[in-house]
């Protein structure tokens, strides 16, 4: 074999790529040169603070500190192949491939390493309350109190139950729906071609390319013959771009490196070769999942709020547990009774419950979510949504339809609409269908005859998606696509050439259709067609004046014209199309919006929520889209685009980007600096994407949402919602859910707290005081767990409130306890702590024992929590209506029945059998004491009803 050259001129080549294999772990990833990106590009990763990142982009290729060669795309195909010591009209070797692939390792992504399930499952225990009630019963473990600390630690065990299942669901999702696709390429090795697998790619190959291959490494292009490649996902550009094999500059970006083609897109159309200089974790893809792993996630305003809060909890527990203790030891009491009156204290303050009833609550939301094609991967999500104050979304495939559609035809002087020709798709002509306009049915024809797209059984039609565009016009006209090649039967062809910039077809003995950019055609045309069908000298002016109208709505203009052949012509050639033409007519195609994103739009920014768009497509095309959709303010949206956003100072983003809602020629780069942008202001950001040039955003937002369908893994493996439908309509749908699990959730939180409230009060008091606890720990372990997650769960069902929508976002700084919130949970703890003491000292006084006593106290509270719960419903609402209107809204909340049914049943195996008895201290109770039980429910009525006063059950919005 041909030994690599160890040459200086290697720099940033072979030798290269090996510092990044170590980097990368396990075997390394070839590169040929240090970086895709410009240097505009490079200084947006130094501001988003990638530095790992950019340091790795120096390091591959350099032997310095500097980067020593050119990038690939500003080399000369020649000296690439030099570089790489390969022959481009042989190939490769085999005993070089297979050096090479020892050496480099497969052309594939390296896997996330996944945590063992032992791991994943300690994590669901990273919480300080849950830290808290770990060494609680460890502490009663060594006190001798076994059956105790087991009851704590189950709390523990059932909170992180859910969570594991939870999260163990969602990534099977995710894995399910990730389609592993096995892709070859064909190459050219030892001066044969041959079929491989794109794995066994290594640096220096090679690929030959044609239309319908997915590109599989990142290729300096060698040739290029008509050679157009989809690289949306990369770049979001909307349009195939065509490719070319001559050097690019030096600082051009990604999406105008056009001697490149990148792994992860797609020709469409053409023929090609190119080099492999990049491989697995060394392409764009790479480099970019590279910068995602990098980047840590960004925390909910949920988590980050209860995370605040328990820590809050935690202080306070300890002072009060601090007092309890001197109070009891400077009394003289027993260090057992003063350690357990502290014990007891800690159980009745932290709240047990409420990380299972947030758990809870946000998967029953993860379940509606799912039903509307959402996967939520990460539980906090849910809340998150309800707080989402803008909307980052990408143009291509999420606000549009990602596939090519005719929006105007202009013909016989005309200028008409697609949908008011022919408003619903697939019913085919009306009889009238092209009227008088003869030259508008021309125009199809020819854009469907001089056409190298084809239909397709499975996919309606396939080929590049500028033609396929034309043929599903014309059969949404009417017309059939069989029937018109057989009566006009293809004899020969021009192929579109770039140089041209037009396509010729010659059909049956007499037509040559031509389709075409218009400045191309127009120059050769000197008459055009009329409605009548005949020929008239061309109007240029008018032509003109519709070409600026449909452009400046975003629409990509070709032109059609036809010429006469000679008799009996079997060939055509290019002089027969240099002048002479009949123009026909002009189609304007664009990809268009989703009609449902429209009203979805429209929605959110009724509900306070901004909507910016931020795509790589170009600035007119981003600003017709905008306009369509009604983002950005004016009546022509400001655009600015990424050469722009790169000139700006720091300190001057942040308020440019608040003020514009429209991005364009936006880099990978610039996407995550837009994010980090938008969060320094204070705003909780949701990201939309499904490419691989939008991962490391989706990472950064607080809400990040991937599309399922189109979208690439890195992408989903990215974000934190993905949605099955790839529909943006989908976004205001969950935010809508969202927003209803966040008023559940302040549901939830004011039913739980309270009894926390009453019990700490109660034990506090009795322990400064010296008297006998009304209540034990394991009691108050009973009531925090199995009694508060009985009676809450149906509050996460509750059906969400009318007018969500209507109101704007939550402040992400509100806390988890806002002060209304706060003045509710303190008058029913009040409440709480009056009917425990009221009770339990009543029967005192009658003379019964301390453990009955202590049983109908436990008995009055949850009594008088059902009606407290009864007000927190949707049932309170019909409170006025009378109490068959009450029936029947009960009746419709079936979880709050089997709640409240459920919850007194496990109440009556509390007091009334033996084994509970003995396990928590109770003692069965008569029919007398279970009416005295029930008395405090009467005054809660009034007290719920003060507590709604203070704190409305939909938290005001601020």
């Amino acid at each position: 074999m041909v030994a690599i050259p160890p040459s200086p001129a290697l720099v940033g080549g072979l030798r290269g790529s090996q510092p990044a294999a170590s980097r990368h772990g396990g075997k390394g990833r070839g590169s040929l040169l240090p970086s895709i990106l410009p240097t505009h590009q490079i200084s947006c990763l130094r501001r988003s603070g990638l530095s790992q990142h950019l340091k790795k982009l120096t390091a591959i290729g350099s032997s310095g500190s500097q980067l020593q060669e050119p990038h690939p795309h500003a080399l000369t195909a020649a000296r690439t192949a030099q570089l790489l010591d390969v022959a481009m009209d042989g190939g490769l070797a085999p005993a070089q491939v297979r050096e090479r692939l020892q050496r480099f390792g497969p052309n594939a992504l390296s896997q996330r390493s996944q945590l063992p399930v032992w791991l994943r499952w300690l994590a669901q225990f990273h919480a300080p309350l849950l830290y808290a009630l770990l060494i609680t019963g460890a502490l009663k473990a060594l006190s001798g109190a076994f059956h105790e600390a087991v009851v704590i630690w189950s709390v523990t065990v059932v909170n992180a139950v859910i969570g594991f299942i939870h999260e163990d669901r969602a990534e099977r999702s995710i894995q399910a729906l990730a389609k592993v696709i096995r892709s070859d390429a064909e190459v050219l090795r030892d001066g044969r071609r041959q079929r491989v697998s794109s794995e066994e790619l290594v640096l220096g190959d090679v690929v030959l390319l044609t239309a319908g291959d997915k590109v599989p490494a990142d290729l300096r292009l060698i040739s290029a013959r008509y050679l157009q490649v989809d690289e949306s996902t990369l770049t979001g550009e909307s349009w195939p771009v065509e490719k070319r094999s001559e050097p690019d500059d030096l600082e051009a970006p990604l999406a105008e490196q056009l001697a490149m083609a990148r792994a992860g897109s797609f020709v469409t159309s053409g023929q090609g070769s190119g080099l492999v200089v990049a491989t697995g974790d060394a392409t764009a893809m790479g480099l970019i999942a590279a910068s995602m792993q990098e980047t840590s996630a960004q925390s909910t305003p949920l988590t980050r709020k209860f995370q605040r809060f328990s820590l809050t909890i935690l202080k306070w527990v300890l002072v009060l547990v601090a007092i309890t203790v001197a109070v009891g030891l400077a009394r003289g009491r027993p260090v057992a009774e003063v350690f357990d009156a502290a014990v007891a204290l800690a159980v009745s303050a932290i709240p047990e419950e409420l990380p299972a009833i947030v758990t809870i609550t946000l998967a029953i939301g993860v379940h509606r979510m799912a039903q509307r094609k959402a996967i939520i991967r990460q539980l906090p999500a849910v809340e998150a949504l309800g707080s989402t104050t803008v909307i980052c979304s990408d143009k291509t495939g999420t606000l549009t339809q990602n596939r090519m559609s005719v929006q105007e035809l202009f013909a016989g002087g005309e200028l008409l609409r697609i949908e008011e020709l022919w408003p619903v798709q697939g019913d085919g002509p009306r009889s009238d269908a092209f009227g008088t306009n003869a030259a508008l049915r021309e125009t199809l024809l020819t854009g469907l005859l001089c056409n190298d797209a084809r239909p397709s059984s499975t996919e309606g039609f396939v080929g590049d998606p500028t033609e396929t565009a034309l043929l599903m016009v014309a059969r949404r006209a009417g017309l059939d696509h069989s029937k018109a090649h057989r009566d006009h039967p293809r004899r020969d062809a021009l192929p579109f050439e770039p140089e041209l910039q037009v396509m010729a077809t010659l059909h049956g003995s007499s037509r040559i259709l031509v389709k075409g950019s218009v400045e191309a055609l127009l120059r050769r045309c000197d008459q055009q067609c009329t409605q009548s069908g005949k020929g008239e000298p061309l109007d240029r002016h008018a032509i003109e004046t519709a070409v600026t109208a449909m452009a400046s709505r975003g629409e990509r203009v070709l032109a059609f014209a036809m010429a006469q052949a000679k008799p009996n012509q079997s060939a055509l050639a290019h002089g027969q199309i240099e002048g002479g033409l009949m123009f026909l007519g002009l189609q304007g195609m664009s990809d268009p919006p989703r009609p449902e994103a429209i009203a979805a739009v429209g929605v959110c920014r009724a509900a306070g929520i901004s909507v910016k768009m931020i795509t790589g497509d170009h600035v007119e095309t981003a600003r017709a889209i905008a306009k369509a959709m009604a983002i950005g303010r004016g009546p022509v949206p400001a655009v600015i685009d990424g050469s722009q956003l790169a000139a700006l100072p720091r300190d001057a983003l942040a308020a440019c980007v608040e003020a514009t809602d429209v991005f364009a020629r936006v880099a990978p780069a610039q996407k995550l600096q837009l994010v980090e942008a938008l969060q320094s202001n204070g705003m909780v950001v949701a990201m939309t994407g499904d490419g691989v040039n939008d991962a490391p955003a989706l990472r950064q937002a607080d809400i990040g949402i991937a599309m399922g369908a189109s979208g690439t893994a890195v992408a989903r493996e990215a974000a934190s919602i993905v949605l099955l439908d790839d529909n943006f309509a989908s976004i205001e749908a969950a935010i809508e859910e969202g927003r209803g699990v966040a008023v559940n959730l302040h549901k939830a939180l004011a039913f739980a707290l309270p009894v926390n409230g009453g019990e700490s009060m109660t034990i506090l008091f009795s322990s400064l005081l010296g008297l006998d606890l009304p209540i034990t720990a394991l009691q108050v372990l009973w009531l925090n767990m199995v009694n508060s997650l009985t009676l809450s769960v149906p509050l996460a069902f509750e059906p969400k409130a009318s007018g969500l929508m209507a109101l704007p976002p939550q402040a992400p700084d509100r806390p988890l306890l806002s002060q209304s919130l706060i003045r509710r949970v303190a008058l029913v703890s009040a409440f709480s702590w009056v009917v425990i003491f009221a009770v339990f000292f009543w029967a005192n006084h009658h003379g019964l024992d301390v453990a009955v006593a202590r049983t109908m106290a436990v008995q009055a509270l949850v009594l008088s929590r059902v009606a407290y719960l009864m007000s927190l419903s949707a049932v309170s609402s019909s409170i006025g209506d009378g109490w068959r209107q009450m029936g029947r809204q009960a009746l419709q909340s079936p979880a709050l029945l089997i709640g409240i049914v459920s919850g007194l049943l496990l109440q009556l195996l509390f007091s009334q059998w033996r084994p509970m008895n003995v396990f928590f201290a109770t003692a069965p109770l008569s029919l007398s004491q279970w009416l005295i039980c029930c008395l405090p429910i009467i005054p809660m009525v009034p007290v719920a009803l003060w507590a709604k006063r203070l704190d409305p059950l939909v938290p005001a919005h601020s």
